[in-house]
């Protein structure tokens, strides 16, 4: 298939509902850090917009929603999720976060960087999806952060970068949500749930944009 592939996207969010929602929820639970990053993370994407012209904030937002859905309860964990673009999108290197050192790792091995011992683009991205698992709230976020981006890039992106996305996930985030499962077994469960979902979605992608997917598989097999 080539060429894009667009329709309007239905699934453009009510961001004050979400905030509403994800403050009561946060406060309710007890979370008081991500209750923080929550309104720390609105005013850093402040003016900021997606692909589809749709706030930012949305996309932490619907993420931290789909977690809470998943029962995640730890504060660390929540944290990320909503931190997880401030980063590379803000320009805040992670060590100035005014987050807990849980925190600020996951937000560390969350956000792509670029090593001076890597040969190329694709090695980064092997590299990267290879450390997510030195952290369970990277590994965590990034399943989700990816859910979200698959859930909705059919509305915005091209035929090559949605079976780039498709072969990302199947050859390099799947295996290490594998390993983070297996070696945090207190958060086996929602992991377990995550790749189910990103095992899903991503299929049918593979499915649709087949060539773009088996061209992109090739590359990030190396």
């Amino acid at each position: 298939m080539d060429g894009t592939f667009k329709m309007e996207n239905p699934y453009k969010a009510d961001t004050d509902k979400m905030y509403t929602y994800l403050r009561a929820y946060l406060k309710g639970a007890g979370m008081m850090e991500s209750l923080r990053a929550l309104a720390y993370a609105r005013e850093k994407h402040k003016g900021q917009t997606r692909k589809d012209g749709t706030p930012y904030i949305v996309h932490p937002l619907r993420m931290a929603c789909y977690a809470a859905a998943l029962g995640v309860r730890d504060d660390a964990v929540m944290c990320t999720i909503l931190l997880h673009d401030v980063c590379e999108d803000c320009h805040i290197p992670y060590q100035e976060l005014p987050f807990d050192e849980r925190v600020r790792t996951g937000v560390k091995y969350v956000t792509i960087t670029k090593f001076d011992t890597d040969r190329s683009k694709d090695e980064t991205k092997r590299r990267y999806y290879s450390e997510l698992v030195y952290s369970p709230e990277a590994a965590i976020t990034k399943g989700i952060d990816k859910y979200d981006n698959l859930t909705d890039m059919v509305f915005t992106l091209s035929n090559d970068a949605i079976g780039k996305n498709a072969a990302e996930t199947d050859v390099l985030l799947l295996p290490a949500l594998k390993k983070a499962k297996d070696e945090y077994t207190h958060l086996s469960d929602i992991l377990y749930v995550i790749r189910t979902n990103l095992k899903s979605i991503a299929g049918v992608y593979m499915m649709v944009f087949n060539d773009e997917y088996e061209k992109w598989k090739a590359i990030f097999e190396g």
